[in-house]
């Protein structure tokens, strides 16, 4: 006999194994990690070619005196009142309020407070000013100082 001609070869046949009902994560974290590394190198380079064109300013006129026809209390940090410029003492800042808002038509109270002041006093002010018989209370802010 001639070598091999005679000779069957055998197969061996795995039974299949169960189905794997487990999601292999490992290829999807690559993808997730590719991703990010791809954002994370785009990114700057976006945020360099952003183009804003921020309106022109004006110069607006300081005023250091405050219009007659406006109702200003400040309230300093040891607790002193003024109304318009001139101190005003607790006691007497409801009337005199009350004296000035019985002639205007507008009832509007502008209160400006340090921002060191007592708040028990800031609330006693605006108060006071609703007492007086004002209808709209404004908040104003002192522009910053240098020492701030």
């Amino acid at each position: 006999m001639s070598g091999g001609l005679g000779k069957k070869k055998s197969f061996i046949i795995k039974p299949q194994s169960a189905m794997n009902g487990e999601i292999n994560v490992t290829p999807l974290v690559d993808v997730v990690l590719v991703l990010l590394i791809i954002f994370m190198t785009v990114t700057p380079i976006i945020e360099r070619d952003i183009k804003i064109v921020l309106p022109s300013t004006e110069k607006v006129e300081d005023t250091k005196e405050v219009p007659i026809e406006q109702l200003v209390v400040k309230l300093a940090s040891n607790g002193e009142l003024e109304l318009n410029g001139a101190k005003v003492a607790m006691n007497d800042y409801i009337p005199t309020l009350t004296d000035k808002l019985k002639v205007r038509t507008d009832k509007t109270v502008f209160v400006v407070a340090d921002d060191t002041a007592n708040y028990a006093k800031f609330v006693k002010a605006l108060d006071g000013a609703r007492v007086a018989g004002a209808v709209t209370l404004g908040m104003a802010t002192d522009p910053p100082t240098a020492q701030q």
